[in-house]
């Protein structure tokens, strides 16, 4: 143990006090009792929300708010709660999402932190608590998203510290102890290409296990889209795809997952939207609705109120559209079991090494926790291997294999007819998996140590690829 890792666990230690605490004041009826297939299938049946991006930058015409900007900017002097709940049952919803905090920092709720909140602000009422409650007396599901990103608190990257670490901890104690049950918390600026503020800086595991300490039924959701491949649960109990910014669901998905657009143009309100042109109730019912549905996806559509703290009339017309266009409420497909990816890979930036290689495509690439690159065999090659040094026993329950038919230089059908995962232990290869076609992203298998680990394939025609081999040692993960 280094020396940081010694004082984040003291620092870890004195935080869970405090927590233990703020957990026995976690509403009666809030247990561990569901499985996570359950919770899933709990939640698409919900299969459409409704999400309210309300904050600093609503006041300053922007999608980030100023973090330097004065906490008293924040005034919604009219705010009706009861309105979005009404709004909402209006087009046929069945859950909503406020944005507790965003990348700016300022918190909707009177934290007792050091950051900056309602408290702070000309409007000192408890936004968080008057949307679950108008949620609930209408008998709507309430979730929260939270910004892991934070620019008043300098949460960013390589800036990251145990008090900045405790911060955010302390701060999930608040809104996951003092508001009853939450469906989902939906985590944003972590991970991201454009926040660079990485799972290790800011360390998931904990985070996520700190999660569910306090509410064991709350699934926990992370804006990752855009770094991990689409039709796997990479560091998130839902897949979120942000359908603003242009990530699709892919044909065929089979994980839960949830895609958000915009009612108006943005995200935050803007002087110009009580005229201007919002989506039509038929394109988000018949394109995106129906179909997300139909592929384990749940619609959440965002309404940004104005800064009354009210929806403007036209948007409140136009759900009410929606909620006349939309007439299918039964529950949403059943869906099977997906194995998640929660801890780090093992194999990581170790020692790789291929059959062949196709030009400037290294084995490196298929183990550098990217999948945007890829190691492919080289021309007129139809099989090869790679072997990954460990460099060290390591064990794995695991793995994930990954082929890069999500980039358009690859192509989007598979090259690969059959695979083979071989573990070498004891000065012994060992077979851990095998398959005829190549169908999953993510395999469980049996728990095993080995020093090196080698993937074999035998491609259709066209020289196969990787974009990534992973190992992994996943929680409480049994294979029968």
């Amino acid at each position: 143990m280094n020396r940081r890792e010694f004082t984040g666990g003291l620092a870890a230690a004195a935080l869970s006090s405090s927590m233990g605490k703020a957990v026995a004041r976690i509403l009666p009826g809030i247990t561990s009792g569901s499985s996570m297939l359950e919770l899933q299938q709990q939640f698409l049946d919900l299969r459409f929300g409704i999400y309210i991006h309300l904050n600093m930058a609503t006041f300053e015409q922007r999608e980030w708010g100023n973090p330097k900007a004065s906490p008293a900017l924040f005034n919604p002097k009219n705010l009706d709660t009861d309105q979005w709940a009404h709004a909402a049952r209006s087009a046929g919803m069945a859950y909503g999402c406020l944005t507790t905090k965003h990348h700016d920092g300022f918190c909707l709720w009177p934290t007792a932190t050091r950051s900056a909140s309602v408290k702070n602000a000309t409007f000192k009422r408890d936004i968080v608590r008057a949307y679950v409650d108008s949620f609930r007396a209408q008998g709507l599901k309430t979730c929260l998203y939270f910004s892991i990103l934070d620019l008043r608190a300098d949460i960013r990257p390589y800036c990251v510290t145990r008090e900045k670490i405790n911060l955010v901890k302390e701060q999930l104690i608040e809104i996951l102890t003092n508001y009853g049950e939450i469906t989902a918390l939906v985590i944003d600026g972590w991970n991201a290409a454009w926040s660079r503020l990485n799972y290790q800086e800011m360390p998931f595991l904990e985070i996520y296990n700190h999660v569910k300490q306090l509410q064991p039924n709350c699934l926990m959701s992370d804006y990752n889209q855009g770094r991990f491949p689409a039709p796997a649960l990479y560091y998130t109990d839902v897949k979120q795809y942000e359908q603003h910014a242009g990530q699709t669901i892919p044909a065929g998905s089979a994980i839960p997952s949830q895609s958000a657009t915009t009612l108006q143009s943005d995200w935050f309100w803007k002087l110009d939207y009580p005229q201007r042109e919002l989506r039509s109730a038929r394109q988000v019912v018949e394109e995106w609705l129906i179909p997300f549905n139909a592929h384990h996806c749940n619609l959440i559509l965002n309404v940004a109120p104005n800064r009354e703290g009210r929806f403007d009339q036209n948007a409140m017309d136009r759900l009410a559209e929606i909620g006349q266009l939309w007439r299918d409420r039964a529950p949403a497909p059943r869906l099977a079991a997906s194995p998640p990816i929660l801890t780090p890979n093992l194999a990581a930036a170790r020692p790789s090494y291929a059959s062949s290689s196709a030009d400037t495509s290294g084995p490196d690439l298929a183990n550098d926790d990217r999948p945007g690159t890829y190691w492919q065999s080289d021309e007129g090659q139809s099989s090869g291997w790679i072997e990954i040094d460990l460099q060290k026993p390591t064990t794995f329950n695991t793995v994930a294999l990954v082929e890069p038919t999500y980039l358009n230089d690859y192509g989007p059908d598979s090259r690969i007819a059959s695979f083979r995962v071989e573990a070498r232990s004891d000065g012994q290869w060992h077979e851990v998996l095998a398959g005829e076609s190549h169908a999953a992203l993510v395999y469980p298998v049996q728990p095993i140590s080995a020093e090196r680990v080698r993937l074999s394939l035998r491609g259709t025609g066209k020289p196969p690829g990787i974009a990534e081999f992973g190992l992994y040692a996943e929680l409480e993960r049994r294979v029968s």
